[in-house]
């Protein structure tokens, strides 16, 4: 979401007749798309942004920004961190910054523009020459969360969910293939709660359907899934349409019963199996992957073995492991923080290498077949190496002298790691 936030705001300044410029010391305006998910990346920010205070000093027609969630979770207390900044805006905003940009220069003041409770998301003009990759890129489908989950700061950064027009959003998708676009990502901060409040009634997988019928789209990711809300058609849709692809991320978080109460996730660990096992009956080799936290509050001994023999059980594509840090404005945050780091980092060990064992098993199955990738580009640890991305989001690294960035190559697979697929180009 923040990439293609950034991609926005990038081709709104285009738009304005400004260019891009790797060197910051050139620049006429500096910007950081910040995520308040972490703390850990909010601090990053700060530190990062502190070290533009002397090019400021010998630059003072430079604007500083810091857009996004951060800028959202903080607001004044980011200039009174950072005197030096001059633009504080949330995440929807992203229309305004260039018009923002031009008051600080003529009154010479800093500006803090925070979303409003109740504010409506606008749709921004996107310029192609500001995405990074022209064969893929990212659709926002909606914006915003109404989940309650306990440990979240999402909702109260990126407000209420609003869900963007699906004619709208087939457009943009007619015009990105129209520029060579073979492959598009839907996102939204839940995804497959698409839909709501829009009239005529359709959700994700009705969109999906939609989607699929726009020409030159060759494959059709989405980003980042409740378990609540996989609903019957959007199954049939992962099944029925071949464009959409046989992944999907949805974070569990946990495997006790107990803990996703205290998280408020709305469904318990089996009732996740249930929908996995639904997920792979119907939709021919589907991929999920996860999200897990440890050392939630109270998270006891027995709730962390009920997580990994749940990772067991359910043999994830992958997973993300992050060690629980109370977030300010949560309702967790209210919790005893109560699980001691070291306890943490341990669990947060023997997740990974649960997963790890998993995914080289799942990995090594694939092993002697042949898979076809959409390539990404040469590898950045050995330029004679082209990488790329499965139908179900497998990393996959092959032999070629050619830069075949942007094409579909069939590849068959020789060996495999956890994390990626070795294989020949056939």
């Amino acid at each position: 979401m923040n990439k293609l936030d950034s991609e926005l705001v990038a081709g709104r300044f285009l738009e304005e007749g400004y260019s891009i410029t790797k060197d910051k010391k050139s620049a006429d305006v500096i910007l950081f798309n910040t995520c308040s998910v972490r703390e850990h990346a909010e601090e990053r920010v700060y530190s990062r942004a502190g070290t533009l205070k002397s090019l400021k000093r010998k630059n003072p027609h430079l604007v500083i920004g810091v857009l996004g969630c951060m800028a959202q979770n903080h607001q004044g207390q980011v200039i009174e961190r950072l005197p030096h900044v001059d633009l504080v805006a949330g995440p929807r905003k992203i229309n305004s910054i260039p018009d923002l940009v031009d008051d600080i220069k003529k009154s010479k003041t800093q500006v803090i523009a925070i979303d409003k409770e109740g504010e409506e998301y606008t749709d921004v003009f996107r310029r192609e020459d500001a995405r990074e990759t022209p064969f893929q890129a990212y659709v926002k489908i909606m914006e915003g969360c109404d989940c309650s989950c306990t440990f979240c700061i999402v909702p109260s950064v990126r407000g209420s969910e609003v869900s963007r027009s699906p004619d709208v959003i087939v457009d943009e998708v007619k015009k990105l293939a129209d520029s060579g676009c073979v492959e598009i990502t839907l996102l939204g901060q839940t995804v497959n709660s698409y839909g709501k409040g829009l009239n005529p009634k359709i959700d994700l997988g009705g969109l999906l359907e939609k989607v699929h019928e726009v020409e030159g789209i060759r494959r059709i990711r989405f980003i980042t899934s409740h378990p609540i809300f996989v609903r019957k058609s959007l199954i049939d849709a992962m099944s029925d349409l071949p464009k959409v692809c046989k992944y999907l991320h949805i974070p569990a978080q946990s495997g006790s019963n107990r803990i996703l109460k205290l998280m408020k996730r709305g469904y318990t660990s089996e009732r996740y199996v249930e929908m996995v096992n639904e997920l792979r009956e119907n939709v021919k080799g589907i991929e999920i992957a996860s999200d897990f936290i440890v050392g939630f509050p109270t998270e006891t001994e027995e709730d962390f073995q009920n997580t990994v023999e749940f990772m067991q059980k359910v043999r994830f594509q992958n997973s993300f492991v992050f060690k629980y840090s109370p977030r300010p404005g949560t309702d967790a945050a209210e919790l005893e923080d109560d699980v001691p780091l070291t306890v943490k980092k341990e669990r947060n060990q023997i997740l990974l290498n649960v997963q790890n064992r998993v995914s080289l098993e799942k990995n090594k199955d694939i092993v002697d077949k042949k898979v076809e990738i959409l390539v990404e580009g040469p590898s950045k640890s050995n330029p004679q190496r082209q990488t790329g991305r499965t139908d179900s989001n497998a990393i996959a690294v092959f032999e070629s002298p050619n830069n075949l960035k942007g094409k579909f190559i069939n590849v068959e697979i020789t060996n495999a790691t956890s994390l990626t697929l070795f294989g020949r180009p056939i």
